[in-house]
């Protein structure tokens, strides 16, 4: 059956759907000895698909893991700033695998890693809104912090969903939220903390859909159950 190379690409867990488009439009991938295109689809059994001069991965048994990303870690398999990345976190998993959706350096928690690309792009479309929930340390609390905090405000020129809010406890200036959101805009629940008048100080991502990060250590990783796929599916 043909697809369209960039999803075969990603199907493969050679990258995601956008980094393929790249290569394929950097003149990177051949199909049966023809330089492909955008638009260009194949056939992955049939045809010879080349990156780079050499054949794509065969078809791997999918892979569903949950890492608890530590702080100081990027989101990437690889950084040109050399700092250390989640690839390096999940390298012993046996295979390739990428990140569904981010955490910035700063943050910590909850991160899908997989090499089936077709439920990556699912769990990444704004149309499903896979709820996350995040615990946020913060200083310059207020009285009307958790008010402003719940508001459905703008970012980015999009309007996000009223998110769920729960004020954990408050020490002076200090408190900690629970808040649960529906989006992934960059950086979004600090911005939202800072729209509220409160700067960050710790964020971890506790939930994403039916998962819990639970007592899963720091810098480890583990296997989703059969559950807990088919919650998330």
């Amino acid at each position: 059956m043909t697809e369209r190379l960039q999803k075969i690409l990603s199907a493969r867990a050679v990258a995601s759907r956008r980094a393929a488009e790249e290569m394929i439009e950097a003149g990177r991938v051949s199909v049966n000895g023809v330089t492909a295109c955008l638009g260009t689809s194949a056939d992955p059994d049939q045809d010879e698909i080349l990156l780079d001069g050499k054949p794509i991965p065969k078809q791997q048994d999918f892979m569903y893991i949950m890492l608890h990303k530590p702080r100081g870690y990027v989101t990437t398999m690889s950084d040109e700033k050399g700092r250390p990345t989640v690839a390096q976190l999940v390298e012993d998993c046996g295979c390739r695998v990428y990140p569904v959706g981010r955490l910035d350096y700063d943050s910590e928690g909850l991160l899908i890693l997989t090499n089936d690309g077709d439920f990556a792009n699912r769990m990444m479309h704004p149309r499903h809104e896979v709820s996350k929930t995040y615990a946020v340390w913060v200083k310059g609390y207020h009285a009307a912090a958790a008010a402003l905090l719940a508001r459905p405000i703008t970012l980015d020129g999009y309007p996000i969903r009223k998110p769920e809010v729960k004020l954990a406890w408050t020490e002076g200036d200090k408190a900690k939220f629970f808040v649960t959101i529906h989006e992934g805009r960059n950086r979004q629940v600090r911005r939202m903390c800072q729209a509220a008048g409160m700067t960050v100080t710790r964020l971890s991502r506790v939930s994403e859909g039916c998962l819990q990060l639970g007592r899963l250590p720091k810098g480890k990783w583990r296997h989703l159950t059969e559950e807990e796929r088919a919650g998330l599916k």
